[in-house]
C-alpha cells in the first residue's frame, strides 16, 4: 500500500499477506504436533505442522499462516530466533511461543522481538482456544489502527508549513518522542501518521489512542491491557494499545485530557519501555516510538496543576506546533480545491468550479475549526451547488461563523437568538439546553459542542458546586 503521495507505507505485498485462516504448529514432539492440530482444526483453521525452527520458517513462507504457535527448544532454530526471523519476513503474522523448560523471563524476551504471547507447558486445549481467541478479538479491534493506513497528502504552499515539514523529515527518522501542538482541526493525527510513515517503522504498527473519547474507569486497560479476571467482566486477556504498538507508534491524542493518576504510570512506561497489563504479575517488555498531540499549552497546563511537570519534559523532546488555517492564507484555495474534489468523488458527483466571489469569501472567513472545517464547508458546497459553479451563497457568510468559544452547530444555533448576560452564563445555558435535546447523553451533548467528555463533566461538576445544578452523571 501507498500514500496518495507515493511513500511506501506497509512493506511489499509479500510482507503483507498472510492466510487468514492457516495455523503453523512447530514443535519436535509428533504427539504434541496430533494434539494441538486437532485443537486447531476444531476451531476452524487449516493446519501447517513442523518438526523443527528451520522447516517451520520454510512452510511459513509458503503458506503464509496467520499464526504460529511454536516451541522454545527446537533444532536448527530455536523459537526465539523463528520469531525474529518471521517477524523480519512477514509481520502481521503472530506468533504464540510454547515452553516448558524457559521462565516468564524468557518467553517475555521472546515477545519483545514480536511474540504475541506465550504458554507454560503443559496446558489445556481450553486455555489455548481462549489465547486463539483473544487475538482474533484483539485484532479486530485494531484492524483499523494496525495497518498502517493510507496517508491523506499534506498539502501546503506556506513557507512556514514547508519548513515545518522539511524538519519533520528530518526527524522522522530517529526514535525521538515527539509532542504536537496546535488548535483543533490542524491536521496533528495527520501530521503524526506522516511522521510514521516517513520513518524505518512505516511497515509496523500505528496506534492511536484519544484520551479524550475514553472512560477514566477504561482508560488504563486501554493503555496498558489487563488478565483475566482482573475486574469484574474481564472474561479473557486484553492486550492494550502499547503492547499492541510494539515496534511500531503508539500516538497518545490529545495528552492533556489524560487524568493525573494515569499520567504517574505513562511516566513510568515512557522511562522504562515496560507496561504492567492490570492484575499482571511481570512487566511487558516494549518497543514503540511515542508522539503525543495536545490542543492547549501543557506548560500552562503544567502551571496549573493540571499535568505532570516530569511528564511534560519526557513528551516535550522534541516540539512541533502546527500554525491555524488563518495564519496560512495561501493554503486556503489549494485546501478548497481539493476537499471539492475529494467531496465531489465521494458523493458521486462532478466536482463543480469554484467562483473567484467564493474563494474571496473563503479568505475572508475566521476557520477557528481550521482545516476540518473547511473540509465540511466545501462538502457542503458541493451537495449544494451540483451542476453549477460555488458561489458565495453556497458558503458561510462571515456573520454565520461562531466564536472560537462556542464553535459548534448547538453554539451557532444558540447564538443567533439575541443574549443578555455573562460569557459564563452563556455557556452554561448552551450546555444546559444542549443536554436537554439528547435526553442528557453527555456523549452526544459532548460531541455537539465541539468539548470532550471529561471537559463536559467538568463543566457539569462546577455549576453543581455553585449553584447546586441537578444533572444526571449517569448518562
Amino acid at each position: 500500500m501507498s500514500g496518495t503521495n507515493g511513500t511506501a507505507l506497509a512493506g511489499s505485498p509479500a510482507e503483507r499477506s498472510v492466510e487468514s485462516k492457516t495455523v503453523a504448529i512447530v514443535d519436535d514432539e509428533p504427539g504434541m504436533r496430533a494434539a494441538l492440530s486437532e485443537t486447531v482444526r476444531r476451531l476452524g483453521y487449516q493446519v501447517v505442522v513442523a518438526s523443527n525452527g528451520r522447516e517451520a520458517l520454510d512452510r511459513a513462507l509458503k503458506s503464509r499462516p496467520w499464526l504460529v504457535l511454536t516451541d522454545l527448544r527446537m533444532p536448527c532454530l530455536s523459537g526465539i530466533e523463528l520469531v525474529q526471523e518471521l517477524k523480519k519476513h512477514l509481520p502481521p503474522t503472530k506468533v504464540v511461543l510454547m515452553t516448558a523448560y524457559g521462565t516468564v523471563e524468557t518467553a517475555v524476551e521472546a515477545m519483545k522481538y514480536g511474540a504475541s504471547d506465550y504458554i507454560m507447558k503443559p496446558f489445556s486445549a481450553d486455555l489455548l482456544e481462549r489465547i486463539i481467541a483473544n487475538l482474533r478479538a484483539a485484532e479486530a479491534e485494531g484492524a483499523a489502527e494496525f495497518a498502517s493506513p493510507e496517508i491523506r497528502p499534506i498539502l501546503t504552499e506556506d513557507p512556514g508549513m514547508i519548513r515545518l515539514l522539511s524538519t519533520v523529515e528530518g526527524v522522522a527518522a530517529s526514535q525521538t518522542t515527539i509532542l504536537i501542538s496546535g488548535e483543533s482541526g490542524t491536521g496533528k493525527e495527520l501530521l503524526a501518521r506522516f511522521i510514521h510513515s516517513r520513518s524505518p517503522r512505516a511497515h509496523r504498527p500505528f496506534v492511536a489512542v484519544n484520551c479524550a473519547a475514553l472512560p477514566d474507569g477504561l482508560l488504563e486497560s486501554e493503555l496498558f491491557g489487563h488478565e483475566r479476571g482482573a475486574f469484574t467482566g474481564a472474561l479473557v486477556r486484553k492486550l492494550g494499545k502499547f503492547e499492541m504498538a510494539h515496534t511500531g507508534t503508539l500516538l497518545l491524542d490529545e495528552i492533556s485530557e489524560m487524568p493525573l493518576g494515569l499520567q504517574a504510570k505513562l511516566l513510568r512506561v515512557l522511562q522504562e519501555r515496560e507496561v504492567d497489563r492490570v492484575g499482571g504479575r511481570d512487566p511487558i517488555p516494549i518497543n514503540i516510538r511515542v508522539i503525543a498531540t495536545t490542543n492547549r499549552s501543557l506548560y500552562r497546563e503544567v502551571e496549573q496543576g493540571r499535568f505532570r511537570e516530569d511528564l511534560f519534559y519526557r513528551l516535550n523532546v522534541f516540539p512541533i506546533t502546527v500554525p491555524p488555517l488563518r495564519e496560512r492564507p495561501s493554503d486556503i484555495p489549494l485546501l478548497a480545491h481539493h476537499f471539492v474534489k475529494a467531496a465531489a468523488k465521494r458523493n458521486g458527483v462532478e466536482p463543480p468550479a469554484l467562483s473567484q466571489s467564493a474563494l474571496e469569501v473563503l479568505k475572508r472567513l475566521p476557520w477557528k475549526g481550521n482545516v476540518r472545517e473547511l473540509e465540511n464547508v466545501m462538502e457542503r458546497a458541493v451537495l449544494l451547488a451540483v451542476n453549477g459553479a460555488i458561489g458565495p451563497e453556497h458558503l458561510p457568510g462571515e456573520a454565520e461563523c461562531p466564536p472560537r468559544e462556542i464553535g459548534t452547530r448547538a453554539g451557532a444555533a444558540f447564538l443567533s437568538s439575541e443574549w443578555r448576560g455573562s460569557l459564563w452564563e452563556m455557556e452554561r445555558e448552551l450546555i444546559c439546553k444542549t443536554l436537554a435535546r439528547v435526553k442528557g447523553n453527555r456523549t452526544h451533548a459532548a460531541k455537539e459542542l465541539g468539548i470532550s467528555v471529561r471537559t463536559l463533566r467538568n463543566k457539569l461538576r462546577e455549576y453543581r458546586q455553585l449553584e447546586g445544578l441537578t444533572v444526571d452523571e449517569s448518562s
